[in-house]
């Protein structure tokens, strides 16, 4: 297994039209670990690479448990066997949809309809695989706080190195970075005729992905776990 910096359990859209969509709309395919061409559509307010900045390095996901460091006990062999025991016992996760909405000035796909089994998901994820996680280190820390942090936040970074699991989760596959209003709804008016044949019906997580963060900060897909529970 390569030597990655940070880990990370992530949802990975299965092979399909909403899988190479979303690598070309970020411009980086995770399964491949290659870039892909964006694609060349009217009507955006800056080009594509500019929108999809932020997001491209990790490529189409959904975050389960953060990225994180692994301490000095633990190995990425240990990881994924350890998240194959845990998917083991855990059953394929449904939602009625996907739909398109802007989170806090950026654009995500986030699930419609009862959510409380996905969030107990990543819950479980999070506190199991946690033994693996080297604590973070002051600065990173210390940066999440400087974007304002809830007290439930505040303990979450202290307790799991990371502000936003738990009763603070909500599960979303980013398709942008920030934008302004304007921006996003414009952005949003050409994604959603492209998006909605591709998401139509139940929205299912059959498994969990591990992934890895290469030397220059992108991420990979190191295996796939499916949940048989």
């Amino acid at each position: 297994m390569t030597d990655f910096s940070r880990y990370a359990v992530y949802y990975a859209r299965p092979p399909g039209p909403l899988a190479e969509f979303a690598a070309a709309w970020l411009g980086w395919d995770p399964v491949a670990g290659a870039e892909v061409p964006h694609p060349d559509l009217p009507g955006l307010p800056r080009p594509v690479a500019e929108i999809t900045a932020t997001p491209r390095k990790y490529g189409f996901h959904g975050t389960i448990k953060p990225p994180f460091r692994l301490n000095a006990s633990a190995s990425p062999e240990a990881l994924a066997s350890d998240l194959d025991a845990l998917c083991s016992g855990i059953a394929p996760v449904h939602c009625d949809g996907l739909e398109l909405h802007r989170l806090g000035g950026f654009l995500a796909l986030v699930p419609t309809g009862d959510t409380t089994a996905l969030a107990h998901l990543a819950a479980e994820a999070v506190r199991a695989l946690d033994h693996h996680r080297a604590p973070a280190p002051e600065a990173e820390l210390n940066r999440r706080r400087a974007r304002g942090l809830s007290p439930s936040q505040e303990v979450n970074l202290m307790t799991w190195g990371y502000p936003h699991v738990m009763e603070d989760f909500r599960f979303h596959l980013t398709l942008s970075g920030r934008l302004p209003a304007e921006e996003a709804d414009a952005v949003a008016q050409v994604l959603t005729p492209i998006l909605a044949p591709m998401t139509e019906g139940p929205f299912v997580v059959p498994d969990l992905c591990l992934f890895g963060e290469d030397a220059e900060g992108r991420f990979h897909l190191v295996s796939r776990h499916a949940l048989t529970g």
